[in-house]
């Protein structure tokens, strides 16, 4: 009786600690966020804002180059993960869809990429970069960004491909479409879910993506978020108040965007993993 009440109890137990675990370092950060500075430097923990400010977001907002930086983020995640579905979509279906010689090692190898830890590569990015008289600029990180979210791209698209039965595409080619008319009426409406996948994994790649821009770009109004915020403390000394709104102006379009393509997403991380 009581291993069976046990059982029952300890994953649930198990899985509140963990949230707990979790969430509570985000609710701190946005919590100290609103909270008066005698409240954030308080030695007695303050656990709820009893008079909230946005002081300290102004104080974010307002620091030189903030908005600049924001733009800089903006465009090489978006610009990567436009990029990545554009070259994802034309790569996955070639792998799903035609047989041809090295298409297991194609697979291979980019299941290798995936897997590699891209900080590993930073002093030969560096080289090419310098090389090539790119260094402070945001083509060389977009580019960068593209290339580390296009392995996962590619193989979540596929395993969607795949699932798409090939008859769908034949009847269509029958009734007068070309190959790439019956790919975009008949196969594409049905990659939603993968796309918001692939979509919501390269945003945040590329959103919090940091040693490539530290050491690509050593001109601030070239640099992205990440690279500020590290150094935003040093701006207004030990302000925490003002570091933590920082923070949270840095995470609020993750959670943003992730709470737009969770639904869709989560069921393309389960269903994109189909054998082909």
């Amino acid at each position: 009786m009581r291993r069976s009440l046990l059982g029952r109890v300890w994953p649930g137990a198990t899985a509140v600690v963990l949230f707990i675990g979790l969430v509570f370092p985000v609710y701190w950060m946005f919590a100290t966020a609103f909270k008066q500075n005698n409240d954030v430097i308080s030695e007695v923990p303050v656990w709820f804002p009893t008079n909230p400010t946005f002081e300290h977001f102004s104080k974010a907002m307002n620091a030189d180059g903030f908005w600049t930086l924001v733009g800089n983020s903006f465009t090489v995640t978006v610009l990567a993960v436009v990029f990545s579905l554009l070259i994802g979509v034309s790569a996955s279906f070639a792998i799903a869809r035609m047989r041809f010689k090295g298409r297991k090692s194609t697979i291979l190898i980019m299941m290798m990429a995936q897997m590699a830890p891209w900080e590993v590569m930073v002093i030969a990015v560096y080289l090419v970069v310098r090389d090539a008289d790119l260094l402070n600029s945001l083509v060389p990180l977009t580019a960068f960004y593209t290339i580390m979210v296009l392995p996962f791209t590619i193989l979540t698209l596929r395993g969607f491909i795949a699932a798409v039965p090939k008859e769908l595409e034949e009847s269509a080619m029958v009734d007068g479409c070309t190959r790439r008319q019956a790919f975009v009426k008949v196969v594409f409406p049905l990659l939603a879910p993968g796309l918001m996948s692939t979509s919501l994994f390269g945003f945040i790649t590329a959103w919090n993506e940091f040693p490539l821009v530290l050491i690509l770009s050593k001109d601030p109004s070239a640099q992205t978020l990440p690279v500020w915020l590290t150094g935003f403390r040093t701006t207004f000394g030990d302000d925490w108040g003002a570091t933590m709104a920082a923070s949270s102006l840095f995470a609020v379009p993750i959670l943003l965007v992730f709470l737009i393509l969770q639904r869709k997403a989560v069921s393309g991380l389960t269903s994109g993993a189909v054998k082909g």
